[in-house]
């Protein structure tokens, strides 16, 4: 099993080492880490049963939650603040969405959404217009800013500008926000959002964090974690089933507005020689760790 993960009935991601840690910051002898401001995309496409999602399955070499499932995601950079042409809700609104202090914040989470998607997916929801949408985003002259953004060798607002596009915040609705346990190594407060998969633009495997790539119906997808098959994280197995009841993306994208944004962070409590491990209104993922392990 990968990265030490603990024997599970379902796919759940569980560290082995997490009771210690656990122990340790009940104790007063671990100081948790300032998450990291992260962003995530469920890219959705119509499919004959319903909507499709991509998902990506990070290598068992990674240091977090190597072998699990994901979405094209990952973390903020300092430079996602600079200013972008802007299509879509005002930064105002945008930051009021998010639960965040600042437009420049905002734009930083989103920016880092839409660049993410592009870096691991090869989908870009910007366009030449505030009403348009790239059509194809392969060949050698994106693929070289691609791997130059990767690299972090060229801002994501630069190159907007250098190819006069605008980024469509509008094509992106914000569906959930969760936090890395206080006791993990690695921590990440990620907002997850959804979009569709823009029309003439196709997702490609170039994530140099995944060892696979796959569309998959999130019925399916979370039929394969119940069944222990395939490893998530608790955001990715709940995000999944939320996307569950929806007939197309469009109905998705839709409900974005009705989702709770409240951040979800896990609790660790004592009882007794025992530790219970919880994500406050997600009961499936609560875990009972005995003094010896996990079960």
């Amino acid at each position: 099993m990968p990265n030490g993960q603990s024997k599970q009935s379902n796919g759940q991601w569980y560290p082995a080492e997490w009771p210690d840690r656990i122990r340790a910051l009940a104790a007063g002898e671990l100081t948790p880490v300032a998450p990291r401001r992260a962003a995530t995309v469920l890219l959705l496409r119509d499919g004959a049963a319903g909507p499709d999602v991509h998902m990506l399955r990070r290598r068992t070499s990674m240091a977090f939650a190597g072998g699990a499932y994901a979405y094209p995601g990952g973390g903020v950079d300092p430079r996602d603040e600079q200013p972008v042409r802007w299509a879509g809700p005002s930064l105002e609104t945008w930051a009021a969405r998010l639960g965040l202090d600042d437009a420049a914040q905002a734009q930083a989470v989103v920016c880092a959404a839409v660049r993410e998607t592009f870096e691991e997916a090869g989908v870009l929801l910007a366009g030449e217009t505030e009403d348009g949408v790239v059509g194809d985003t392969t060949g050698e002259a994106w693929e070289r800013d691609r791997e130059a953004l990767v690299a972090r060798e060229l801002s994501f607002a630069d190159f907007l500008d250098r190819r006069g596009l605008v980024l469509r915040s509008d094509l992106l609705g914000a569906w959930a926000r969760w936090i890395t346990p206080e006791f993990e190594r690695r921590r990440y407060d990620t907002w997850f959002f959804v979009a569709a998969l823009p029309a003439g633009q196709r997702t490609r495997d170039v994530s140099g964090e995944a060892d696979r790539t796959v569309w998959i119906r999130p019925a399916e997808a979370a039929a394969g974690y119940d069944r222990g098959e395939l490893t998530m994280m608790p955001p990715t197995i709940s995000t999944l089933r939320t996307l569950e009841p929806f007939g197309t993306a469009a109905e998705a994208l839709a409900a974005a507005g009705e989702q709770d944004m409240a951040p979800v962070l896990a609790q660790a409590r004592l009882e007794g020689d025992e530790l219970v491990l919880s994500w406050p209104g997600h009961e499936e993922f609560t875990k009972v760790i005995p003094r010896g392990g996990a079960r």
